[in-house]
């Protein structure tokens, strides 16, 4: 699959897994309400196995998201982040646009996410509460990356 690149003033929008910074995706995501204290192997590990979405200022790494797909049927949308310093300047709004337009996405039936505080941004790209939630199921551990004292 041939990376994507998207570019708006002295931003850049990439899906080209080479460029990724590891330990600054690492960082931010250990931090975060979904994926605290989560390991930096597993954080690589799932980079792997997804279709990541790397955001650029000039070479330095700002934001981040990911895609685990079949690219046939069904995409879930997770880790989608910018750095505190550059929100407010349309970069999530931009990110999702890229993601959305993205060749490998297209045609699925099924795009789902998680978000605790992010509906409105969402929202905007066609994501809406599930219809009937009593039809969605999971297993999740929560707090799963947490040390146990």
């Amino acid at each position: 699959m041939k990376p994507e690149t998207y570019t708006q003033n002295n931003y850049t929008i990439s899906s080209d897994s080479s460029r990724l910074d590891i330990a600054f995706i690492h960082g931010y995501l250990s931090r975060s309400y979904w994926a605290e204290e989560i390991p930096e192997e597993i954080v690589k590990k799932s980079i792997e196995h997804s279709l990541c979405f790397g955001v650029y200022k000039d070479d330095l790494q700002v934001g981040f998201a990911r895609v685990i797909s079949d690219y046939s049927t069904f995409a879930y949308l997770a880790d989608v982040f910018i750095i505190e310093e550059e929100r407010g300047k349309g970069l999530s709004k931009w990110l999702m646009e890229c993601i959305m337009k993205h060749e490998q996405l297209q045609g699925l039936r099924n795009f789902c996410l998680l978000t605790r505080d992010a509906h409105t941004l969402y929202e905007k790209f066609g994501f809406k509460n599930l219809e009937k939630p009593q039809n969605f199921m999971a297993v999740k551990a929560d707090n799963f990356y947490k040390k146990k004292n």
